[in-house]
């Protein structure tokens, strides 16, 4: 495992706002995958679902993933919401770094994307249901992938900030020991 923190969960958990605090307090990078992809293409994340559909889009992060792996250390990276569903990325993300799941309830997302309409899959009719479902699906996913899973809805940045740098701490001495050990 690399010396990263990354961040899955789903849209609106906090991941971008946890990331950069995260970074700012180990003085490490920040690396958002969405911003990423969207300064290579050219274009809006929305704009590449609508041109080439979504699986185009994940195999954008794919790439990303491994090319991230190849060149990233002591960076905190916020990933899509999706990149995680697809079992090669989950096997990556683990090589990458300390995987961190923050998990969210589906009132606090639709509090948070009011009015967001840069989110295509939230596009359309009965946003509510649509939340439900997709995190109904990609919770098991988020959660085998993940080291550890810090419930955001009730804990303020700080509290978050702890139990993650915490974790991470033991996740990087066990490291350590695994290396000394072979």
């Amino acid at each position: 495992m690399k010396d990263n923190i990354i961040l899955i969960g789903f849209m609106g958990c906090g991941k971008t706002s946890i990331g950069t605090r995260l970074s700012k307090k180990l003085s490490f990078s920040f690396l958002d995958t969405d911003e990423e992809i969207e300064k290579r293409e050219g274009r809006k994340i929305k704009e590449i679902f609508a041109g080439e559909g979504e699986a185009c889009f994940r195999q954008m992060e794919t790439n990303l993933t491994r090319e991230l792996l190849e060149r990233t250390e002591k960076t905190v990276i916020s990933t899509g919401g999706g990149l995680p569903l697809k079992e090669e990325n989950g096997r990556l993300l683990q090589k990458l770094g300390f995987v961190v799941y923050l998990d969210v309830e589906k009132e606090t997302v639709l509090r948070r994307l009011e009015g967001d309409k840069t989110r295509p899959l939230l596009n359309g009719p009965d946003k509510e249901k649509k939340v439900e479902e997709l995190l109904t699906f990609r919770r098991p996913v988020y959660e085998y992938t993940a080291h550890i899973c810090v419930d955001t809805s009730q804990k303020s940045f700080d509290e978050i900030m702890d139990c993650i740098l915490r974790n991470y701490e033991i996740m990087m001495a066990r490291e350590k020991e695994k290396k000394e050990d072979e």
